[in-house]
């Protein structure tokens, strides 16, 4: 069992298949193919179910590829300690939509100018979806708004957000969850914690007999809102950066509007590249005091 069999096995189970696999790597297909069969023959175990074109990890392929994560890291991290030269690789981080429109554009910009050997791959998605992301090592370290409560995750608060509720102009004022009560919410999808927070601001019971319309884009809730389809609850930095149409804003109280994004990540499994994007978070860190 070579690295490099572990480094295509986990791009098969990433990427989702052999053909996806081969592009990101850069090999024919065949290749992928015969190199995922030459690791199950050494193992003297099935490492997917294959069902026609698709391919379904098994249970010995579940228990390689946290060894397989482990292992590519540490080797990446021998590699930077023994030539001790600047941060170089893959960081796999995770950020919630919000984050990476309003926060990260400039923190990744002077990162890849300051480490320009690192390789950032950006997943986003939901709270939950990046938690769970993180806990799988399908990430390295994530934005998020609620950080896990399990053992051995480590997390540094970073970015002050403030929430507002969303509606379209000629909507009366909302300054209590009474004044919705016969408005639709355009909400991310469960697993949100924006939602939760407007949920816990309703009250379930209210939220629950509401008409909720699920949408994954920042620009499309606030062209519905604006469109008069329902209200939504946003950061307010994000409308800074949409250039939609006018909506109005109302205020939350402070214990529902005021949150904070932390960066989370795996106690113990810091590689270079994820330390050096810590560094340079840091100031960010101080300035909150």
């Amino acid at each position: 069992m070579e690295l490099e069999d572990l480094a295509i096995f986990r791009a098969v189970v990433h990427e989702g298949g052999i053909l996806k696999a081969a592009r990101k790597l850069h090999r024919v297909p065949s290749s992928v193919t015969t190199r995922v069969k030459q690791l199950e023959a050494s193992l003297g175990a099935e490492l997917f179910y294959r069902d026609r074109q698709r391919l379904h990890l098994s249970p010995s392929g579940h228990q390689l590829l946290d060894y397989a994560d482990r292992l590519l890291r540490l080797s990446s991290e021998a590699r930077q300690a023994i030539a001790g030269g600047e941060p170089g690789g893959v960081l796999r981080l995770g950020a919630l939509e919000s984050t990476t429109a309003s926060r990260l554009p400039s923190v990744l910009a002077a990162y890849h100018r300051r480490y320009p050997d690192v390789r950032i791959e950006l997943m986003t998605g939901t709270n939950d979806a990046l938690v769970a992301a993180l806990l799988a090592r399908r990430i390295d370290a994530a934005f998020v708004v609620e950080a896990p409560s399990e053992k051995g995750i480590a997390a540094v608060p970073l970015f002050r957000e403030r929430l507002v509720i969303i509606s379209s102009e000629d909507h009366a004022p909302i300054m209590r969850a009474q004044d919705v009560q016969n408005d639709s919410v355009i909400a991310f999808p469960t697993g949100c914690a924006y939602r939760r927070v407007l949920a816990r601001w309703l009250g379930d019971r209210r939220m629950a007999s509401i008409r909720v319309l699920d949408l994954s884009s920042y620009h499309a809730i606030v062209a519905c809102v604006a469109a008069g389809t329902g209200i939504a609850l946003v950061p307010e930095a994000v409308l800074a950066t949409l250039q939609g149409p006018p909506v109005m804003r109302h205020r939350l109280p402070a214990v529902h509007a005021n949150v904070i994004t932390p960066l989370v990540w795996r106690e113990g499994e810091v590689s270079a590249a994820l330390a050096a994007l810590q560094g340079a978070l840091r100031p960010r860190t101080r300035s909150r005091g």
